[in-house]
């Protein structure tokens, strides 16, 4: 009786082996939406995925560009077990692999980047048995022109008409407050008091020249104008210089 018990429970479980669903897992890739670069310089593709099997040489990667116009995407690189780049066309001499698939990497570098790179970049990654999934990610990359930089004769011009004016006046600022000016001897100038020529009191500043004194001669001719001059200076205190006295 256990005879054909046993036989339908090995039924049983052939049945689900059969009907049961393949342990397949699932692939999934990841690259940044978006990338930007200048003109003349060296941008990576970035490119991930994460697979539950092991990467081996049935693994496989693509990378694909369509043009910013638009159009059918074109294969430009291939890698299995080792890399290939383009041959010919517009990415030659200019694709050099970066990836590591052992740590789930399928980058790329693209040198040189120009402006008719400007598109979209699909990673494609391949690694059996996991062909399901998301095995494909696209990223669009924006190259720009270089922005203008300083040159070298610029900057020297610069300092030239703005620095060295600037640094000479501080200088000679610099200069005046360390040597200020010499005042004048004040000792020279300065007189006591007591050392006041006479005359000098009352305003009165005697002529560089002393006036020659008058004659008996030069006073008989004198005019009548020149008699009452005579008189009136006569009249005036004696002093040294301005009187004349006749000699008759």
């Amino acid at each position: 009786m256990l005879r054909p018990a046993v036989r339908a429970l090995s039924l049983l479980l052939c049945w689900l082996a059969c009907f049961a669903p393949s342990p397949v897992s699932c692939i999934s890739v990841t690259t940044p939406p978006e990338l930007h670069a200048s003109r003349g310089e060296a941008v990576t593709l970035s490119c991930t995925f994460t697979s539950i099997s092991r990467p081996t040489s049935k693994m496989t990667v693509d990378w694909s560009y369509r043009p910013q116009t638009g159009g059918p995407p074109q294969t430009f690189f291939h890698f299995s077990s080792k890399a290939f780049p383009p041959p010919d066309g517009q990415f030659v001499d200019r694709i050099r692999w970066q990836g590591t698939p052992a740590s789930g990497d399928a980058s790329i570098v693209l040198t040189n980047a120009s402006l008719s790179d400007n598109g979209t970049y699909t990673c494609s990654v391949r690694n059996p048995p996991d062909v399901h999934g998301s095995p494909n990610s696209h990223t669009v990359l924006t190259v720009t022109p270089k922005s203008p930089s300083i040159r070298f004769s610029d900057t020297a011009v610069l300092l030239f008409f703005i620095l060295l004016p600037s640094a000479i006046i501080t200088l000679i600022l610099i200069g005046r407050i360390l040597c200020p000016k010499k005042q004048p001897n004040q000792s020279k100038a300065y007189r006591s008091p007591i050392e006041v020529t006479e005359g000098e009191e009352y305003g009165y500043h005697p002529p560089a020249a002393k006036a020659k004194r008058e004659t008996c001669c030069d006073l008989y001719l004198m005019d009548s104008d020149d008699e009452s001059q005579y008189y009136t200076l006569k009249k005036r205190p004696p002093s040294d210089d301005g009187y004349a006295e006749s000699q008759c």
